[in-house]
């Protein structure tokens, strides 16, 4: 159904327009930008119905499979099917404010259900198809789910799961007693929202990745998602009509990030290419036939594609974005190279928008996540005192100019969101040093960082290094623990394929490579090959994880797999 604009469709578009105007002007961009304020918005009933009554025939979602076909959805096309699963939907009882956990992969069933939610006024709950029958019954549980959409070959992730879950299947071997997706074919075509949906009613419900513990769950409303990621829109440079592409799994809040909210909002085509397994170059041949012009990838990609001879893209995207962990200043020199532009890194949390990028048409600084984007009070607080520091401190927002692409808070934990949010900040946990011109290089989470002979040790600096060896495609550097100096600095490596994980020449080359780089006390004093590195779902590598076995290691004295640097001299 066409929908009219409505005055908060208005107010969000002047200030996304405004966005348009200043793409490549970061001061006049930072000065004139204002959050949107209005007091009730529904995404998909006054933001997307209203573009696909504007331009119906504008593809919306393209997506390619492995066996490089492609699929094309318009903007008509997909409000109209969203207003049918929505109808259909409200008929299996799910109204305003039931939660309903989503589990799918990216295919068009996701932007359909995503979509229908929003229209009903209910609450998404993200969730990736790698979750174990545990996880998901976790989630079920603290995220209070009325619904589970998932697919039928899933259906035994459920099991454990109480018979009051409403179980909703989509494709083949879905149980006699769920309700079948496909029958949302047959329903009625209309859908009547049963009123206004208030902006600061609960959207969205993300558990985060859990990289140090249970994972904490972030409740965003219609207004700090939904229009929060004006902020990201402006930093992945998307405009109308670019086909994007962002490399992500659904279930993570990264895929609403670029994938739903910032290509929508700017009313550009969502692009998605579900490949069965990694190939840089059939991914850069899919790039090049569907023009794909706007690209964000996480760094596991990144390095992936520096594997490969970048020269077979011919027409590289107008944007190129990195986000979930800092890249490597190794991977941005080698990509500008080949394709001429360069990789704009950004930050942002589960908890928040896109507020720290390097904006487009600015000068990129190698290895900064850039600086505050538009709408976001960023500071630096010293982890210690809590007071604002110039040079070196904890990432933090100041609340007293609360940015709208911030949570709500933790759902249903008002002791971590408070926790979160002392001294009139709101808290990230991770450290970064700013320099004079304001740009943000990232150090490390509070938690990860540590001391070696009194010297503060940053991780990701150390990584960084090692990771520009020819041999090295991953590494994690946690504290291994010493009775002389604290601590010292280990990496867990992993090789190219073609060296041995004993390879003693190896750990030689890496560790002369590393200290002709590194100051003597950031030295890498133990090398652990090892065949990959452990990791949440969403691809984060779990340093707690590692910290706690090698501290079993240390306590076991076992020295089996060390490589130590001393033996190397």
């Amino acid at each position: 159904m066409s929908r009219s604009a409505t005055a908060a469709t208005h107010t969000v578009r002047e200030m996304r327009d405004f966005l348009f105007a200043n793409a490549t002007d970061y001061e006049a961009a930072r000065a004139g930008f204002a959050w949107p304020q209005v007091p009730e918005f529904n995404f998909a009933l006054e933001w997307f119905d209203v573009v696909a009554g504007e331009n119906p025939d504008r593809p919306a979602v393209q997506i390619v499979e492995a066996d490089l076909s492609l699929r094309s959805w318009t903007y008509g096309e997909l409000s109209a099917r969203s207003d049918q699963v929505a109808a259909w939907l409200a008929t299996l009882g799910i109204s305003r404010g039931d939660h309903v956990i989503v589990m799918l992969n990216n295919t068009i069933e996701l932007w359909e259900v995503m979509l229908a939610i929003t229209k009903i006024g209910a609450v998404s709950i993200p969730s990736s198809t790698l979750l174990s029958a545990a996880d998901l019954a976790y989630r079920v549980d603290h995220g209070r789910a009325r619904a589970v959409i998932t697919l039928g070959a899933l259906a035994d992730r459920l099991d454990g799961i109480g018979p009051d879950i409403l179980r909703i299947g989509v494709g083949d071997g879905i149980p006699s007693d769920w309700a079948r997706f496909e029958d949302s074919t047959a329903a009625t075509a209309v859908f009547e929202p049963d009123g206004p949906t208030p902006s600061s009613d609960t959207a969205l419900l993300y558990f985060t990745s859990g990289t140090t513990n249970r994972p904490k769950l972030v409740q965003h409303t219609h207004a700090s998602y939904p229009i929060g990621h004006l902020s990201t829109m402006w930093w992945l440079g998307v405009r109308p009509d670019d086909v994007h592409l962002n490399i992500s799994s659904p279930g993570w809040a990264k895929h609403a990030w670029s994938s739903f909210y910032s290509p929508f909002l700017a009313e550009a085509t969502v692009f998605v290419y579900n490949y069965a397994r990694f190939d840089a170059n059939t991914l850069m041949q899919v790039m090049d036939t569907h023009h794909v012009s706007t690209f964000c990838a996480p760094p596991t990609v990144w390095r992936m594609l520096i594997q490969a001879d970048l020269a077979r893209l011919s027409h590289p995207p107008r944007e190129l974005v990195g986000a979930g962990e800092p890249l490597n200043p190794e991977v941005i020199d080698r990509v500008r190279d080949a394709w001429g532009g360069t990789i704009r890194d950004g930050f942002g949390q589960t908890e928040m928008t896109a507020c720290i990028g390097n904006s487009p048409g600015q000068a990129v600084k190698v290895g900064s996540m850039g600086r505050p984007l538009p709408g976001y009070p960023v500071v630096l607080l010293d982890p210690v005192t809590g007071e604002v520091v110039d040079g070196e401190g904890e990432i933090a927002l100041d609340l007293s100019r609360p940015p709208l692409g911030l949570m709500a808070g933790y759902y249903d934990d008002p002791e971590k969101t408070a926790e979160s949010r002392t001294g009139g900040y709101h808290h990230t946990g991770d450290i970064a040093v700013r320099d004079d011109d304001g740009y943000l290089t990232y150090v490390g989470r509070s938690d990860d960082v540590f001391k070696a002979s009194d010297y503060k040790i940053s991780p990701f600096e150390l990584e960084s290094v090692l990771l520009e060896h020819d041999l090295v495609i991953e590494a994690a550097v946690i504290p291994s623990p010493d009775p002389t100096r604290l601590a010292v600095p280990k990496a867990y490596v992993c090789l190219t394929s073609d060296v041995a994980a004993d390879d003693s020449d190896a750990a030689r080359t890496i560790f002369a490579y590393a200290h002709e780089r590194l100051s003597s006390h950031l030295w890498v004093r133990i090398i652990e090959f090892v065949p990959e590195l452990p990791k949440t779902i969403s691809g984060k590598i779990r340093r707690v994880e590692l910290r706690a076995r090698e501290a079993a290691r240390v306590e076991s004295g076992d020295e089996s797999g060390q490589h130590r640097d001393r033996d190397y001299r």
